[in-house]
């Protein structure tokens, strides 16, 4: 059968949802073979087995933490060399856009972004994805070598499937540009016990409609009684009212949880384009003419400042 490489988001070995997702997927095109950089290679395989890695490719090196991205591509060019592999997966982060990009122009394949799905064909794997603002859904596959595509958090539910998870130790070699961009600080992000925006099953953002930041511990316990994360729109990112790495939108972040609420949210085409592949959509808005009904699953026109609370206190009335 053949193999397909997946590269593995972690952090200190812990591997993160995304990637679980990404071997879930990989079965689907053969089997999955996991490209684990950096420290801690042997508890991570154990979970990369769990959920359906054949093999774990590992090296581990300073240049990893060093360096931006160009370090990780040339490892994950070395597996490609040492696998051959029908595709490679990687997730849709920031990261990993850059690095499938780097790595297609190397290998001379065609890529795919954010790809929600994945099926295999006569021709090859074959990715959909849901395009201009989720308003089409398209299947798309390369003209040109093993396709490398990114998928979307959210796109599948991870699914365990024992396999042998051997752990093979990869030679990296490091090129002259591996070191070009060095990092020369990192400050921790203050961790607010919340979900990854992106990654998380629940999303809560609110809008213009919250009116100040002052308003926005609303909105958190609303998320934290869901046990979701927190999100907001360009309107109130650009006031002030919370911070920019929040932002939900074309020129934020893009999220497809299995519930999301909107407060305060019109519904502009901007802040649709970064969550309408959401499964379940509900809106709060006194607005009853407000774009966002035209997309919801459920609807509350309504002030949020007498919803919210009456909603949080049922949630968690109902949790117990």
């Amino acid at each position: 059968m053949a193999e397909v490489l997946v590269y593995v988001d972690h952090v200190d070995g812990a591997v993160r949802k995304p990637t679980l997702e990404l071997l879930t997927l990989a079965r689907k095109l053969g089997d999955p073979v996991a490209v684990h950089l950096g420290p801690n290679a042997e508890e991570a395989a154990k979970t990369l087995g769990e959920y359906g890695a054949t093999r774990v490719l590992a090296a581990d090196a300073a240049e990893f933490a060093d360096y931006l991205v160009v370090p990780k591509v040339d490892a994950l060019q070395a597996a490609y060399d040492s696998v051959s592999p029908a595709a490679v997966l990687v997730p849709s982060s920031a990261e990993g856009k850059e690095i499938a990009a780097r790595l297609a122009v190397r290998i001379g394949s065609g890529i795919i972004t954010d790809a929600v799905d994945l099926e295999t064909s006569d021709e090859g794997p074959v990715a959909t994805q849901s395009v201009f603002a989720a308003a089409f859904t398209t299947r798309s596959r390369v003209s040109k070598g093993a396709p490398v595509i990114t998928v979307k958090p959210n796109s599948t539910s991870p699914e365990a499937a024992s396999a042998a998870g051997a752990l093979e130790e990869l030679s990296v070699g490091f090129g002259e540009a591996a070191t070009g961009t060095k990092v020369t600080s990192r400050t921790p992000r203050e961790s607010t016990g919340r979900p990854e925006l992106t990654e998380a099953a629940i999303v809560v953002s609110g809008g213009r409609g919250v009116n100040g930041a002052e308003n926005f511990p609303l909105i958190e316990g609303l998320a934290d009684a869901l046990g979701a994360a927190v999100g907001a729109s360009r309107a109130a990112v650009d006031a002030g009212w919370y911070p920019h790495s929040h932002q939900v939108g074309q020129t934020g972040k893009t999220v497809s949880p299995q519930l999301y609420v909107a407060t305060g949210i019109s519904g502009a085409i901007q802040h649709r384009a970064g969550m309408q592949t959401s499964k379940t959509i509900v809106a709060i808005n006194k607005d009853s003419e407000a774009p966002i009904f035209d997309l919801v699953d459920y609807g509350i026109v309504g002030d949020l400042f007498e919803v919210v609370p009456q909603l949080t206190e049922e949630v968690k009335t109902r949790k117990g």
